[in-house]
């Protein structure tokens, strides 16, 4: 486990029991967001979504109800128990709707043996919601989560703009990335054969992220939301 995932574990258990009462207007906003792109994203009936990075299911309590089934994996124990009792709550049976704990970008493992079952193969939307900036190796993360895609299926990426550093902001957050341009992402996407399609749709304001990081401080960022398809091989 490489020492950024041992401290976006360790940050996000900690914020785990109160992270959508902290962030519950801005996550009620990013969730009408994605539920108003879920044609772009893929989103329809049949649909499966591998949910990575959960957290406490912001992508899949948008898209649910619009797909058949939602998949999160997440390094975090404490999210995934939030996500799965949020699950529970709505009365959704874990053939809807569940997640588990797990790394699948991990360099030292890049076939999990808890996830080789072939439930966890051919969704039809792999996404990641403002988690892609905590991860150390974004082409490889990308490259694994399209290698769990069936062929044409979509990911997608809902993320920060590129932005100046925050002032005060420490490692303890595990934050790596800044942000991403529009150019960034397509490199990201193309490298991982999900460049078909490439779109890359940027929210009209900043939104305010509340007591960002725990730090008591408001932040304010524009909100991009990338999407590409997986090629098809004959």
């Amino acid at each position: 486990m490489s020492d950024t995932t041992t401290v976006n574990q360790a940050y996000f258990n900690k914020l785990a029991s109160e992270y959508d009462q902290k962030f519950q207007k801005t996550v009620a906003r990013l969730q009408d967001e994605v539920k108003s792109r879920a044609s772009l994203l893929g989103a329809r009936p049949s649909a499966r979504l591998l949910d990575y990075a959960c957290g406490t299911g912001l992508l899949s309590s948008a898209l649910g109800p619009l797909i058949s089934e939602c998949v999160g994996i997440d390094v975090s124990e404490s999210m995934v128990e939030q996500y799965n009792a949020k699950a529970k709550s709505e009365g959704l049976p874990p053939s809807k709707r569940f997640a588990y704990v797990g790394n699948l970008v991990s360099e030292e493992d890049p076939s999990p043996a808890a996830f080789s079952s072939p439930n966890f193969f051919d969704f039809d939307i792999a996404g990641v919601g403002f988690a892609f900036h905590h991860m150390d190796d974004c082409e490889l993360a990308a490259k694994r989560l399209a290698e769990r895609l069936r062929p044409g299926g979509v990911l997608f990426i809902a993320e920060f703009l590129a932005h100046a550093p925050m002032e005060g902001h420490t490692a303890s957050s595990g934050v790596r990335h800044h942000g991403f341009t529009q150019d960034r992402m397509r490199e990201i996407f193309e490298g991982a054969g999900v460049g078909k399609d490439f779109q890359f749709d940027v929210m009209d304001e900043d939104i305010n992220f509340e007591h960002a990081h725990g730090q008591g401080k408001h932040m304010m960022r524009r909100v991009f939301f990338a999407r590409g398809e997986k090629d098809s091989h004959p």
